[in-house]
């Protein structure tokens, strides 16, 4: 009778566990609730989902200056919004989550060592699942699957194309590390053209007749025709078009190796549909296409109108790395330039010689390497490399500082010590034999003269500087090529967009070398004498 007893108020325990939502019934096995300690595994900071994407690849991600339509701000970028089907999802996927989305803008190959350093949590741009990619990260389910569609003129004798074979001899290109570029080579016959970074250059590559098509994915078709309408695009029936792998059609969210966020993100995707996901993708599709019918200034002026807050910001933040890598760059070249023509008598003391020569050997070492590769690749090495392997995580303003200024020393390095050795030696002689220091004789006696003679040579290293600063969208800067790039790949007016751009490159260049020659002018002196006579001196034979 007590076991009954017993038995009885066991069963009534457990059902009361499994309605308190203790213990996980078997229907909710499949859609369980993950903690928040749980997600926090997989982000870099607690509570929040950091979203990497182009923000320049409609109609999956396009950059524009309101939140209209749901946009969301782009962190990394003040006063730039995100919107389009991978925005959407992210947004989706964090709400669902209970997380706090940041969209990282990011370039293409930016995004996978983003992802593997911490500097984003997750990669939503429209990137295939395909093995390659796989073995470095771990990817959700999908969230859109399309087909392969080729890009051509509207005019063009290839729009009548009903298979990829009847492209022979056309001159067919696709994104530069992309499955698209592979494709190319299922055309017998094809001219494979060398891959293009992204689909703004190919568009305008196709419009100016460099090439005969592109291959593309197709919603971002679409949304190239709809904004383009001298383009149209060829699909193809089954046993027709390219053969791939349904991995390579499909787009997925890319997480880290071993990322505890691909079960959670994987049973939210599951419950968006796919009548969902189509009617978001029309949707989106639809919002970004433009009015085609106005003339090309007219278009100058749309895309002006529409973006040219981030235009003036994106050419503050271009001048103001220029000014401060230039003269943190200079400082750290008479740094050097004065160490490397110390002079110590290795007789009278050893061990300051040979320090002298280490420490020379080391700067060599620095110049050499700074000038010998290019800022890009130094960009990529010291911001992700920085937090991959040492777990400094510096914000892309912080790096942009940094290399600029580095690599602005290395150079200038050298062009101060050819002024300082530029300076009549008998100068410095003559200084010592006074009883100034090295150091004295190099304040008082040359580098005032090393500095004016090499003045021209700073000033032509600060345009270039302003000009370099477009390596920098690799790190995400927000300069002004970067700010030119999300223009021209959320309107497809790319022409249009990069011409604002080097007219606004054009005046900060010469505004600049015009006050750097007022400068020059000025240290330079008067360039007429008048000699006056001494009259006492005049009187006496």
């Amino acid at each position: 009778m007590g076991q009954k007893i017993l038995k009885r108020l066991g069963t009534i325990f457990l059902f009361s566990l499994l309605i308190s939502g203790f213990i996980p019934t078997v229907a909710n096995a499949a859609t369980r609730q993950f903690t928040i300690d749980e997600l926090n595994e997989g982000l870099e900071k607690d509570g929040v989902l950091r979203v990497g994407m182009e923000a320049n690849y409609a109609p999956f991600n396009w950059s524009q200056a309101t939140d209209d339509n749901g946009a969301v701000p782009i962190a990394n970028s003040s006063g730039e919004y995100a919107n389009g089907y991978d925005a959407q999802i992210a947004k989706y996927i964090a709400d669902t989550l209970g997380l706090k989305l940041e969209i990282v803008k990011l370039e293409w190959d930016g995004l996978p060592p983003a992802l593997e350093s911490g500097k984003i949590d997750a990669i939503i741009a429209g990137m295939s699942p395909n093995p390659e990619r796989r073995q470095q990260i771990d990817f959700s389910n999908y969230y859109y699957a399309s087909n392969f569609v080729i890009v051509v003129q509207k005019d063009s004798k290839w729009t009548d194309a009903t298979s990829i074979s009847d492209f022979k001899g056309a001159r067919i290109t696709a994104q530069l590390n992309t499955l698209h570029y592979d494709l190319i080579d299922q055309i017998n016959g094809v001219d494979k053209q060398t891959a293009m970074k992204d689909f703004p250059t190919m568009i305008t590559s196709l419009s100016s007749g460099k090439i005969d098509g592109y291959i593309s994915e197709e919603p971002g078709a679409m949304a190239a025709v709809a904004s383009n309408p001298d383009l149209t695009y060829v699909t193809f029936e089954e046993g027709k078009g390219f053969d791939y792998n349904p991995d390579d059609s499909a787009v997925s969210v890319g997480l880290r190796k071993g990322s505890p966020l691909v079960d959670p993100i994987n049973q939210v995707l599951a419950g968006y549909s796919d009548n969902k996901r189509s009617d978001l993708m029309s949707k989106m599709v639809a919002l970004n296409t433009a009015d085609t019918e106005t003339g090309f200034w007219q278009q100058v002026g749309r895309v002006w109108k529409t973006y040219g807050s981030q235009f003036i910001r994106g050419a503050w933040m271009t001048l103001l790395i220029a000014i401060v890598s230039t003269i943190i760059g200079f400082i750290i070249g008479l740094i050097i330039a004065i160490i490397r023509t110390i002079d110590v008598a290795k007789r009278k003391n050893p061990l300051a010689y040979w320090t002298q020569k280490v420490v020379s050997f080391l700067l060599t070492v620095y110049i050499e390497i700074f000038r010998g590769t290019p800022m890009m690749v130094q960009a990529m090495l010291i911001f992700y490399g920085s937090k991959l392997f040492f777990n400094i995580d510096m914000t892309s303003l912080t790096a942009a500082f940094l290399i600029v200024s580095i690599n602005t020393g290395a150079y200038l390095a050298e062009v101060v010590r050819g002024g300082i050795t530029g300076v009549d030696p008998g100068q410095e002689e003559a200084a010592k034999a006074i009883g100034m220091t090295h150091l004295q004789t190099m304040i008082k006696i040359v580098l005032p003269q090393a500095i004016r003679s090499t003045l021209p040579a700073i000033g032509n290293e600060f345009v270039i500087n302003i000009k370099d600063t477009s390596v920098l969208n690799v790190i995400a800067v927000t300069e002004l090529f970067f700010v030119t790039s999300s223009a021209a790949g959320s309107t497809y007016l790319t022409f249009q967009s990069f011409l604002i751009a080097s007219i606004i490159y054009f005046v900060l260049t010469f505004a600049t070398t015009r006050l750097l020659k007022l400068v020059e002018n000025r240290m330079s002196g008067t360039k007429s004498y008048e000699l006056y006579e001494d009259k006492a001196i005049g009187g006496h034979n």
